[in-house]
């Protein structure tokens, strides 16, 4: 990238381009479309729909609240002379009704309304639902007085006026400030209206008792007080100018002159329970005709004034949100462009570092550490490639990330070099110990050869033993520098030869059991590994439980391979710790000094080299004896279950050995079945195999082949090839052939004399070729499978 080119496609600094990016369009989206678009529609929706429902339930109920107390007037005149004419009662009940029905068919509107005004308008529905029974109580009034029939046509105009306040109370201040007069007005009318009720009633009569008198007192100076104080103060323009006029009409004088000789008739009367009422029915009667409708022409014409300004002011809104949504639109389509633009600068120089990064992290890396791992010479400068991102805080980071790079990389070579010259000096190291194992496990065999003393036999077997161990620490560093051990077959090796050489190289063979009944082999280039992790396993099973109690090992065949388990009975351990064990075996172990200087549990990374060498599976659980059990399962690539061709059974016993330290026990096993004359019959399936179990009484030896044709390992009996001065007296007939009094010594006794039989029937048999007599025997051809086998198996 140029620097022109670059220069033109950054908008500034990166930081000014993120701030640009993220502060336009929430300012923008928030301020314009959040706040006008959302609350604007809202509010004059809001406005439409209330305006709309105070229309259709008769100007906010004013038609109903006006017929009611028109039909209530009547009712109380009816009440005061029932035999006058109905007519015209009946004819408001019938106008009663109809604005009664244009509420009651608002119901689905005023569900929707808000909370607070469905509450006040069911209440008014409610109400109005037990109007025909207090009309039939005016009708024929049995159950309550005619006072009781009046109030509760009072309290439905009070319901229908709370109702007729709550529809006023809109968003619009002032809206709401224009409706508040006119509820007081409506209010007023109604307190007028109950003062004619009340006289109606009692005119007949000609007076009023106490409690009536003080309920027209309240009502006449709650009125009074509303009026002067609520309606006339907070009116404006025409509406005050007709209330003015209708405070000032000589019909409103005279109804205030009969209410204050109303009031002022309790002072002159003798009798406090009857209050004369003055001669001025027919003046009260004449001024509220009159004003009755002034007053209510006045509220029916403010009320549609008032819905008529409210439907203009949602209108208006409408109209303002529908402009102020269009200027956020437009101001939103150029926020996008500018975000566009920015965000298509930055993103187009941050793939091409992010594609650098990427093809770094998961190929150039890997590639260098692959190259390091095969043994490549790597230059650190010529592996990386740096970037160049301009001088801004993105062509920075691109730079950090160069260096980061290049130390990586540097990094890489350096520990890829420090672990080649560790895995060099521990492999040197091995190798040199393994040749002096070797040589060592020669000369033990050379002794083992020239002593007949018991005593001798048994601290050379004890060496022979302790060599085989240290020759498996050996191969434990050479697979840990990343090398294979040097022992290798040619043909393949029996199932139950492979478990006693594993056996074999354990220091506490003793407590080993083996079982087994398969007659199956192991492939030859895995019969090393094989016996090699299988020892690790029954060595970490002896170290790991008690002296006395015995280690188990089964091997079968199942779905998926051949299955050995090493079962012992120790203290086991926790859940968490198998699992992380068998995390650590299920994947393929990586060389590191550092975790391994921390888990000193060398075992369990050789076992995880070489199962994953042989695809081999390994894994751990908790047994039911409270030990451990070890599941070692051998895929059926490397198990051979055709029977090798016997027809030449010296071919196995002369399998080539990589180096001296192969198993010792084949090529006897092969000499022994010479010196007899070559293998037996078939013979029945063999019994489970014990490594410790040996034979109870001394008897004739013979070599029983197995099912497949080869001859398993020689069971030797003490003191069989011994002359009879030489033998010792024979266990006691009643023995039950127990092994608990089988030691070292007796061992060593036994396999002395069987060497001096052997040496003594090749003596008989041939002379030995020339320059073979000084030399040593071959450990080839005098080893046995098992490096330390127990003594009774040697």
């Amino acid at each position: 990238m140029s620097r022109r080119t670059g220069a033109r496609r950054r908008l500034g600094s990166i930081r000014l381009s993120l701030v640009l990016l993220a502060l336009v369009p929430s300012v923008t989206l928030a301020a314009m479309w959040g706040v006008t678009t959302i609350q604007m529609f809202s509010e004059g929706l809001r406005l439409r729909d209330q305006t709309e429902l105070s229309r259709s339930t008769g100007a906010m109920g004013t038609d109903a609240t006006l017929a009611l107390q028109r039909e209530r007037s009547l009712s109380a005149a009816w009440l005061a002379s029932p035999h006058g004419s109905r007519a015209a009662l009946d004819a408001q009940r019938e106008e009663t009704d109809k604005a009664v029905a244009k509420l009651v068919g608002q119901a689905d509107a005023i569900e929707k309304a808000p909370s607070r005004i469905s509450d006040r308008l069911y209440s008014v529905l409610g109400s109005v639902g037990s109007l025909e029974y207090y009309r039939d109580q005016v009708d024929d009034p049995t159950d309550i007085t005619p006072q009781q029939a009046l109030d509760q046509y009072s309290s439905i105009v009070d319901d229908q006026i709370h109702a007729f306040q709550e529809l006023s109370q809109v968003d619009d201040g002032d809206l709401t400030s224009q409706a508040g007069p006119l509820v007081a007005l409506e209010h007023a009318a109604e307190l007028v209206s109950r003062e004619d009720a009340q006289l109606t009633l009692a005119w007949p009569s000609g007076h009023l008792d106490d409690a009536a008198w003080v309920q027209f007192a309240e009502l006449v100076n709650t009125r009074r007080w509303l009026v002067q104080d609520q309606v006339v103060p907070q009116l404006t323009g025409s509406a005050k100018t007709q209330t003015e006029r209708i405070l000032a009409s000589r019909e409103w004088q005279t109804l205030q002159s009969v209410e204050d000789q109303v009031l002022a008739a309790r002072n002159s009367s003798a009798d406090a329970d009857k209050i004369a009422l003055p001669d001025a029915q027919k003046r009260w009667n004449a001024a509220m005709d009159q004003l009755s409708e002034q007053y209510a022409g006045l509220i029916q014409q403010q009320t549609t004034a008032l819905l008529e300004r409210s439907a203009d002011k949602a209108d208006a809104l409408l109209l303002k949100a529908a402009l102020l949504s269009a200027g956020g639109l437009l101001a939103l389509l150029l926020c996008v462009g500018m975000s566009w633009r920015i965000t298509r600068s930055l993103s187009r120089r941050l793939r091409g570092l992010r594609r650098a990064a990427v093809s770094l992290a998961q190929e150039r890396l890997p590639d260098v550490v692959a190259r390091l791992e095969r043994g490549e010479t790597v230059d650190p400068e010529s592996a990386t490639t740096p970037l160049d991102y301009g001088h801004d805080e993105l062509g920075q980071v691109a730079q950090a990330f160069n260096t980061a790079q290049r130390t990586a990389v540097h990094t890489a070579v350096e520990l890829a070099d420090t672990r080649r010259g560790f895995q060099k000096i521990i492999l040197g190291i091995a190798r040199q110990s393994q040749n002096l194992v070797n040589l060592q496990l020669s000369k033990l065999d050379t002794l083992e050869r020239e002593h007949t003393d018991p005593d001798i036999l048994k601290g050379l077997y004890e060496l022979d033993s302790t060599a085989s161990q240290l020759r498996r620490y050996e191969e434990n560093l050479v697979i840990v520098s990343g090398e294979r051990p040097g022992r290798s077959w040619t043909d393949p090796v029996a199932l139950i030869d492979i478990l006693r050489g594993a056996v074999g190289e354990v220091a506490e063979y003793q407590r080993v059991e083996v079982h087994t009944e398969e007659e199956v082999y192991v492939a030859p280039p895995a019969v090393a590994d094989v016996i090699h992790l299988l020892a690790e396993l029954i060595d970490n099973a002896t170290a790991y439980s008690p002296a006395p109690s015995p280690v188990t090992v089964r091997a079968g065949m199942v779905a998926k391979g051949l299955a050995v388990e090493v079962e012992d009975r120790g203290l086991g351990m926790s859940e968490e710790d198998y699992a992380s064990f068998n995390e650590q075996l299920a994947v393929p172990p990586q060389f590191d000094v550092v975790a391994l200087a921390d888990d000193l549990r060398l075992g369990m990374f050789v076992i995880a080299q070489l199962a994953h060498r042989h695809g081999i599976a390994v894994t751990l659980r908790a047994s039911p004896y409270g030990g451990t059990t070890a599941i070692v399962l051998i895929p059926h690539e490397i198990v051979v279950r055709e029977v090798p061709d016997t027809s030449a059974p010296e071919a196995r016993n002369t399998e080539p050995m990589t180096d001296t330290d192969a198993p010792r026990g084949t090529a006897v096993a092969g000499d022994a079945e010479a010196a007899e004359g070559g293998p037996a019959s078939a013979r029945e399936p063999r019994p489970l195999v014990t490594a410790r179990t040996a034979p109870a009484a001394p008897a004739a030896r013979t070599v029983i082949p197995r099912r497949d044709g080869l001859a398993p390992l020689p069971r030797r009996v003490p003191q069989t090839s011994l002359v009879e001065e030489l033998r010792e007296e024979a266990a006691p007939a009643a023995d039950d052939g127990s092994l608990d009094d089988f030691t070292a010594e007796a061992a060593a006794s036994s396999l002395a004399g069987f060497q001096r039989g052997t040496l003594r029937a090749r003596d008989d048999d041939a002379e030995p070729p020339s320059g073979q007599e000084t030399a040593a025997p071959p450990r080839q051809a005098a080893a046995d499978p098992v490096p330390s086998t127990p003594p009774a198996d040697r």
